[in-house]
């Protein structure tokens, strides 16, 4: 690798990170006035979204990569305004599964349907042949990261 492929990369690393942080900035704000909610809360909301049946505290930490201390208080404030419940798991008095009520599928059906107006809205200069494109490449990123790990 020469010095310049090296300091090419370093600097397409800098700018994807600054982007990254600015979309994810607008988003954050965009959450928060419209929907008086976080992007944490979104993202716990997204998870359980996609698994009808629920996650166990663990699996819905894995799901997000965060401690189970950092999604514990999320979903406590979710369960208080009704969104998520806790259901307990047959067989196991320790554990219990966290899903999304009737009224949270409802608040999440709609902030996900703003949140990908958003990011179409904030990415719009790249086209959709651009879009697919670097998102094969990061899925490359990503698949080699994985099979090293």
């Amino acid at each position: 690798m020469t010095d310049a492929s090296s300091k090419a990369r370093l600097r397409m690393w800098l700018r994807m990170l600054k982007s990254t942080r600015r979309v994810e900035s607008a988003l954050r704000e965009r959450l928060r006035k419209e929907f008086d909610s976080t992007l944490p809360r979104f993202d716990v909301m997204a998870a359980l979204a996609r698994y009808d049946e629920g996650l166990k505290m663990s699996a819905l930490s894995g799901v997000l990569r965060v401690s189970n201390g950092n999604v514990t208080g999320i979903v406590d404030r979710l369960a208080e305004e009704g969104l998520v419940v806790r259901v307990q798991v047959p067989g196991d008095r320790r554990a219990s599964l966290v899903r999304l009520t009737r009224k949270g599928q409802e608040v999440f059906a709609q902030q996900a349907a703003a949140h990908e107006a958003w990011i179409d809205e904030l990415l719009e200069d790249f086209t959709p042949e651009e879009a697919r494109m670097f998102s094969d490449r990061f899925d490359a990123v990503t698949h080699k990261d994985e099979e090293e790990s």
